[in-house]
């Protein structure tokens, strides 16, 4: 069964809170537990408990690292303090622990794992890879983690991702991310909330973030990576029922509540749905291009796809390619536009459409078996025959398309 999840991340967002949230939606902890002992890395164990936060009952994810591995992320003192003796300390332990993609990557491929976990946890550490280099002007490949490149951080992202993969979540919907003022103390010193990396993640893959009264770092870089990784929209439907509620605590305490809710969803209203539209303008592109490419997009999940001649500049003949799909699917087609045809620029509005309720059914006629999409409206019902099923027993009956047709309306009109 797919799954729709949706993070309200009111007090921010960070890797542990996340694990926690979906441990309390139910991820099965025993493929948690088993992903996390194959990893090759040492100096940790985790603990999994129940805890209050603001007076809430709340799942508490925590890793527990050595002596040699600790790295003082949840020391309030040592964030937020001035005590140079605490930076000493956590720099001399931290060291050791910088790590570059391709090293997270070995150790990522040794764990035991879904292949769509360990794709999700690459595609986690590669957004934080791309927003460090950003911040040091360097390479992807040359990019060495500090904080996330250290053993509690990989070890939130593996189990993010496995918990995810586990719970079977297709769509996640996270609004926005609130996030806190003032500094904090990290590798590079003290910096301003948000971090560079967080802010780098943020215009990067267009996340909407809204700064609080809260003092301190809400949103960290893990937490900012992950939602970027995960989100396929930041809207919630207009009407929705919540089919289960997690609670997931964080660490650090702060004026707020210090919780991130996650729940899974499903809509009520079948008949009022978005959808995004597309539009780009080609004029040098030959028809094998054009039809390979509407191919690649009904592929990748495109509801529709068409093209409609135009005039353009110098009066060249034309075409506009028009990509009807849902936001989530949106990047994605995009990217196949972009590599396959010769457009550089893609228009794009979402729309608000009235869909009918439907289902697909199958119903025994005189000419055989045929698939059908029955539509409802109100107290109508409409009956349409899908097409290759209708064609394939025309084809058998040796009838005409239009013939076929006409009996299967005729003949399923008193069937439902």
């Amino acid at each position: 069964m797919e799954n729709t999840l949706y993070l309200e991340c009111y007090s921010g967002i960070s890797g542990d809170m996340t694990v926690a949230a979906l441990l309390d939606l139910g991820a099965d902890r025993e493929v948690l537990e088993k992903a996390l002992q194959s990893l090759p890395i040492s100096g940790f164990r985790t603990e999994i408990t129940k805890i209050k936060k603001s007076g809430i009952d709340a799942c508490d994810f925590r890793v527990i690292l050595d002596h040699d591995h600790e790295n003082h992320d949840h020391d309030m003192q040592y964030l937020h303090g001035k005590e140079e003796v605490l930076e000493h300390e956590a720099h001399h332990h931290h060291t050791h622990e910088h790590r570059g993609i391709q090293e997270i990557k070995e150790i990522v491929e040794a764990g035991d794992m879904t292949e769509t976990a360990r794709k999700l946890t690459m595609r986690i550490f590669t957004i934080l890879a791309e927003a460090e280099g950003k911040a040091h002007h360097m390479p992807v490949e040359e990019v060495h983690f500090h904080e996330v490149g250290a053993v509690d951080s990989i070890v939130d992202i593996v189990a993010a991702a496995v918990c995810l993969d586990a719970l079977n979540i297709t769509e996640v919907i996270i609004p926005e991310l609130w996030e806190g003022k003032g500094t904090v103390r990290c590798q590079h010193g003290i910096l301003p909330v948000p971090v560079p990396a967080v802010s780098n993640i943020v215009e990067q893959n267009r996340l909407k973030i809204k700064i609080t009264d809260v003092e301190g770092e809400l949103v960290t870089p893990t937490g900012a990576a992950i939602a970027a990784a995960i989100q396929t929209t930041d809207r919630l439907p207009a009407h929705f029922s919540i089919e289960k509620t997690g609670i997931g605590a964080g660490k650090r305490q702060y004026s707020c509540p210090g919780i991130l809710r996650a729940m899974l969803i499903s809509k009520t209203e079948e008949y009022e749905d978005r959808i995004c539209k597309l539009e780009a303008n080609i004029d040098d592109c030959s028809g094998e291009i054009l039809g390979y490419t509407m191919q690649l997009l009904m592929e990748a999940g495109a509801r529709d796809v068409y093209y409609v001649p135009a005039f353009m500049k110098k009066n060249r003949p034309a075409w506009i390619l028009h990509v009807i799909c849902a936001e989530q699917k949106r990047r994605n087609l995009e990217e196949i536009i972009f590599r396959e045809t010769t457009t550089i620029g893609i228009r794009r509005v979402e729309m608000q459409r009235s869909i009918l309720k439907r289902e697909e059914k199958i119903l025994q006629t005189s000419l055989g078996e045929v698939q059908v999409k029955v539509c409802k409206d109100g107290e109508r019902l409409y009956v349409y025959p899908e097409y290759e099923s209708l064609l394939q027993l025309c084809k058998n009956q040796g009838l005409s398309y239009k013939e076929g047709y006409d009996r299967i309306i005729f003949e399923t009109k008193d069937m439902l």
